[in-house]
């Protein structure tokens, strides 16, 4: 019995001690990376933009909208393409529902559908009727979903690395304990922070294989920002929900009636391309597919031009150039 109750005991200080370690770890976090954009009211929720805009007011109007995939934020889609594209057009940044300095509103906002409504409120707010949207991994099923609830708003599609068909199993499994109503919610809270950050170069490191991550990306891309209780669990149940999502999307996909370039490495082991962008390819009539020999799961950083390129040559399009 007293064995018990030390063991009790013990677990009991550990949840404290992890609690107080995420709090000011999450504090410090908070300071260290504030937000850079506004934070706009959308439907009782602020939601985090960053706008980038063209010095020469002649420049290519048509608005782009970058969105990044999961467990990142906006500044992972800033670095790669946001300064370069806002050369010649309006660029949109937002951290999605939940992450970065967006916030969610429990589960009702982990499906693609939920945060494409709120896209939609975000684009109303900033006086935007229709552009061009890039979308990176998780994002690709977000634009996707987009263009198929908002065909008369979606000018175009470049999808970088998308998860499209329920091929995930391997990938969702631990996200659906993370996400778990109790037990994730009480280790968001303790232990990870703490946890996470040890692993999360590591991760990176996985995500960018067989590329290197940017010099410095850890710190410039404000990854931390995902360790603090809020955006973890929203990160998590992001990505547990989605395998049920894409079962029930798949379908749709022969309705897909904008332009659509899909961009993906050969060498991704995140979202198997043969599973996920050729399928789509397949599916989806008139879609465009092009793969990266040797790249990885990030395009956008590491074929930067071709990516770029591919934008720009869908942007002409959509504007009848």
């Amino acid at each position: 019995m007293r064995a018990l109750f030390w063991l009790l005991a013990s677990g009991f200080w550990l949840l404290v001690l992890g609690a107080l370690v995420t709090l000011a770890g999450s504090r410090l976090i908070a300071r260290v990376h504030p937000p850079r954009g506004r934070r706009i009211d959308v439907g009782g929720l602020r939601q985090h933009v960053v706008e980038l805009s063209p010095n020469d007011a002649s420049a290519d109007a048509m608005p782009l909208v970058l969105l990044h995939g999961a467990g990142c934020n906006l500044e992972d889609m800033r670095l790669a393409l946001g300064e370069r594209l806002a050369a010649r057009h309006r660029v949109i940044l937002l951290d999605r529902p939940g992450q970065g300095w967006s916030e969610s509103r429990g589960r009702r906002l982990s499906s693609p559908t939920a945060q494409a409504a709120v896209l939609c409120a975000v684009l109303d707010y900033l006086g935007v009727a229709r552009a061009l949207f890039v979308g990176h991994s998780w994002s690709g099923a977000l634009a996707l979903t987009f263009a198929l609830d908002q065909r008369q708003r979606a000018a175009g599609l470049v999808l970088l690395s998308p998860p499209t068909h329920p091929q995930l199993r391997h990938m969702t499994r631990l996200y659906r304990a993370l996400a778990a109503p109790l037990a994730g919610w009480l280790f968001a809270h303790t232990f990870a922070l703490p946890f996470s950050a040890i692993a999360l170069a590591s991760g990176i490191r996985t995500a960018f294989t067989p590329q290197a991550p940017p010099r410095h990306y850890l710190k410039r891309s404000a990854a931390f920002l995902l360790l603090r209780p809020a955006a973890f669990l929203a990160n998590a149940r992001d990505m547990a929900d989605l395998q049920a999502f894409l079962a029930r999307q798949v379908p749709r996909y022969r309705e897909l009636a904008v332009l659509t370039v899909i961009v993906q490495g050969d060498s991704d082991r995140v979202v198997l391309t043969e599973r996920h962008a050729t399928a789509l390819a397949a599916a989806a009539s008139g879609a465009k597919l092009v793969v990266l020999p040797g790249v990885g799961h990030m395009p956008h950083h590491a074929a930067t031009d071709r990516v770029v390129a591919a934008i720009e040559e869908l942007a002409a399009k959509a504007n009848g150039e």
